[in-house]
């Protein structure tokens, strides 16, 4: 079963095993695609891509910085993405990637915590860079604008041209330090221990995720999702590592992401479950009209995917779906196929890394079937991590077991299944009752009028809080009471009556992530005021 797939592979690697990074392919096959951009065919090939990463990695040497030390890039979805990140990856350097949607206060904060001393940009986001100039101490001495010029920042192509296109003499394994979404604060750097391995000796879990998917140097990898986020950055590394070739797009397009399929025969892709929902409510000439019988792996992760979504895809694509439940914080990993699926519908796997404990309130076990708070024993795993200058949230993401949470809530089945309710955080507590509205929002999603939802509490002076709906129609003219009155009815004939929603409002578009996270927060504060949730921090 795929989900045994654990780190006895560490004992288990070969020569060939600790090879891995895009070194030997560039001189294998140095005209090999490395990375195509779909919308624009734009291609690196593999020598592209380890000349350009080698340039950089000469600069960021000569300029002082040595392994453990910090480099920053503001960059969208092009080829020029991977070189940065590589050139920080052979040097044993730590790499963020900072959402390009932040601004320049957000990307300021960003630049100083990680303790970044190189700043790259973008001409793509020139004038958030000109804004942040004022604002980046004098630690941050070397900054670079790609593809243009502007006061107090070097062109970048001008700079690493100076370079010659060949290692560096002492070439180590870095590691990406990203950030968390920031839904209810100031984003957190999830930062892992660097062990002086050398370049191309891969994490072990390269290797677990190789034998679970079938990644290999003939891999066609499509992940239409922004690169600055954590599962496309490292697996499309992960797929550099092997020899591949990485299809990229600019932003999300539900046919155009079909099509992309069809024209590059993907083999493997990755997709958060919004994307799903957005590319079966095309219309079905539209959806039949592309060849997707390439695929062999479909991966989809970041947020709980409806059932009967899930259930639509398989029948769609075939039994291709994969579904994995991590975070960035690399804590623990579950995996579950589309046959375990279908045998245990709902479940997001069985876990790779060691077992997975369900704790109440008290840190007490939570008997089977019973929901609680999800910890992960480590089990050996290399994956050690903390938040960045934030020694408190790092005590409070371990216990004395040494084991690990993000929060998330769920139960096990007697099969050692995991299933997720929802956050924490997002929990609804209605007259002493617990609500978990990932279910009413799973369901509403599902109404083939609805393209979104989000379910909260809002403030209730008999009960506490009450289920809350905003929902984002398919076609904002149904937006409406009577429209309202057939939602909430939709809802108890499928849920028990208190985990429904007793008002439901409309909005044109919901303000997710591109990574498919639900920016939650923003819509419970406008219904909160100056009122305080007994449960959100």
């Amino acid at each position: 079963m795929l989900t045994q797939v654990n780190y006895r592979l560490q004992q288990n690697r070969t020569e060939e095993d600790t090879a891995m990074w895009p070194g030997p392919h560039a001189e294998s096959t140095p005209d090999k695609a490395a990375v195509i951009v779909a919308d624009t065919g734009e291609t690196l090939t593999y020598k592209e891509l380890d000349d350009g990463s080698n340039r950089l990695a000469q600069l960021l040497h000569d300029v002082g910085l040595r392994w453990g030390d910090h480099i920053a890039f503001v960059h969208g979805n092009d080829t020029r993405f991977h070189e940065l990140c590589w050139a920080a990856q052979r040097s044993g350097l730590y790499y963020t990637a900072i959402n390009w949607h932040f601004n320049a206060d957000e990307v300021a904060y960003i630049v100083e915590n990680c303790d970044a001393t190189v700043l790259i940009v973008s001409d793509e986001f020139r004038e958030m860079a000109a804004e942040l100039t004022p604002m980046l101490d004098d630690e941050v001495a070397t900054r670079l604008l790609i593809g243009g010029a502007l006061d107090g920042w070097e062109n970048y192509e001008d700079a690493v041209s100076r370079y010659p296109a060949k290692p560096i003499d002492h070439e180590l394994e870095g590691h990406a330090m990203l950030y968390s979404s920031g839904t209810t604060g100031r984003p957190k750097g999830v930062k892992y221990k660097l062990t002086r391995e050398p370049v191309g000796n891969a994490p072990v879990m390269v290797e677990a995720f190789r034998h679970l998917y079938g990644f290999d140097d003939t891999s066609v990898y499509l992940h239409p999702a922004p690169l600055y986020h954590s599962a496309p950055l490292q697996f499309t590394m992960l797929a550099l590592r092997l020899g591949g070739t990485v299809i990229i797009t600019r932003g999300f397009d539900p046919e155009g992401a079909l099509q992309a399929i069809e024209e590059y025969g993907v083999t493997h892709s990755q997709w958060v479950p919004t994307m799903f929902v957005r590319m079966l409510k095309l219309p079905e000439d539209v959806r039949n009209r592309y060849d997707v019988s390439s695929l062999q792996v479909a991966i989809h992760a970041a947020a709980p995917c409806p059932v009967e979504i899930k259930r639509a895809m398989i029948e769609w694509w075939g039994p291709v779906l994969h579904e994995y439940y991590a975070a960035t914080e690399g804590i623990g990993a579950t995996f579950i196929n589309s046959e375990e699926w279908l045998e245990h519908p709902g479940s997001v796997g069985t876990s790779m890394l060691g077992p997975v404990h369900i704790l109440d309130e008290d840190g007490n076990e939570v008997p089977t079937g019973d929901i609680g708070v999800v910890w992960f024993e480590g089990s050996g795993s290399p994956l050690s991590f903390e938040y960045h200058k934030d020694e408190e949230q790092t005590k409070e993401s371990h216990d004395t077991h040494g084991w690990a949470t993000t929060f998330d809530m769920g139960y096990v089945d007697e099969d050692g299944y995991l299933y997720l309710t929802d956050r924490k955080t997002f929990m609804i507590i209605s007259g002493g009752v617990n609500i978990y509205p990932q279910e009413a929002e799973n369901l509403l999603v599902e109404h083939p009028k609805v393209m979104d939802a989000a379910v909260f509490g809002v403030p209730n002076d008999e009960m506490g809080e009450e289920v809350k709906a905003v929902v984002q129609p398919l076609d904002m003219t149904d937006a409406g009471e009577e429209f309202e009155r057939e939602l909430i009815a939709y809802c108890r004939e499928n849920l028990a009556h208190y985990k429904c929603p007793r008002s439901v409002d409309f909005e044109a578009e919901l303000p997710r992530h591109d990574t498919g996270k639900l920016y939650k927060r923003l819509l419970r504060d406008r219904y909160w005021g100056d009122n305080e949730s007994r449960i959100m921090s």
